[in-house]
């Protein structure tokens, strides 16, 4: 991630940060939506593996 991992004010855990570049680059972007969404829904301030794996389970991978 670029910006010191902050992507819209949102910190990535590295572990996070390592699963979504296991998502394929053609749904990364629409993934990483998701997962931020799925932060702010739950009021956190850093996107954690278990947001990831959330949403990977949501998309179905």
């Amino acid at each position: 991630m670029s910006n010191s991992d902050y992507i819209n004010n949102l910190k990535w855990q590295p572990e996070a940060t390592a699963k979504l570049k296991n998502i394929p680059y053609f749904v990364r972007g629409q993934a990483r939506q998701r997962i931020e969404q799925l932060a702010r829904e739950a009021d956190q301030e850093e996107v954690t593996v278990e947001l990831v794996e959330q949403a990977r389970l949501e998309f179905g991978q």
